[in-house]
């Protein structure tokens, strides 16, 4: 696995950089060599937070912890992938390592598993979708009341997609690349 470290407001010594690749590189077990992960440290109101983001075999994993102490932190935000994994793994055993989820004596985690539970598609919903601009679409999200809005954007050769409504009161777009 390869490491990145990223301080924002605060410089940390070596040994919690050394910690943090220690603990996250626990999770290597269950993803092959192509691994990265970006470990991310900052100081906000007197909190410290660790958000830990690993990206393996096109499959990206967060988590973003903040506790007083750092080391804490990391611990919290390593346990938060960890969880994930095992939530999902049956989807995620074609990407991940074969032998990944079976055990071995150093797990030490008590937390029974999670049952696992199927996709659910509980509705479909299926409407035309008619070029809009970028603006008319986030006025009909808030004309429905809607969180995101899926429509064809005429400023990218109507190709698809979604605005939605950021928890910071501001708006985002998701658009096609191709």
């Amino acid at each position: 696995m390869k490491f990145q470290f990223n301080e924002k407001k605060v410089k940390l010594p070596e040994a919690v950089h050394a910690y943090a690749e220690k603990k996250v590189g626990k999770l290597d077990r269950y993803f092959r060599d192509d691994a990265d992960a970006l470990v991310a440290f900052s100081v906000e109101k007197n909190r410290n937070k660790v958000e830990v983001t690993v990206r393996a075999a096109n499959t990206i994993f967060r988590a973003s912890e903040s506790t007083s102490d750092m080391y804490a932190s990391i611990d919290a935000a390593v346990s938060d992938i960890e969880r994930q994994i095992r939530k999902n793994k049956t989807r995620l055993a074609r990407r991940l390592k074969q032998d990944a989820f079976v055990r071995s004596a150093e797990v030490t985690s008590f937390v029974p598993d999670e049952e696992e539970t199927d996709f659910e598609l509980i509705r479909i919903k299926e409407f035309p979708m008619k070029p809009m601009s970028r603006d008319e679409a986030i006025l009909q999200m808030n004309l429905l009341g809607h969180n995101f809005f899926a429509f064809r954007d005429v400023d990218a050769d109507s190709a698809f997609a979604v605005v939605y409504r950021r928890n910071d009161g501001g708006y985002g777009l998701i658009e096609d690349v191709r």
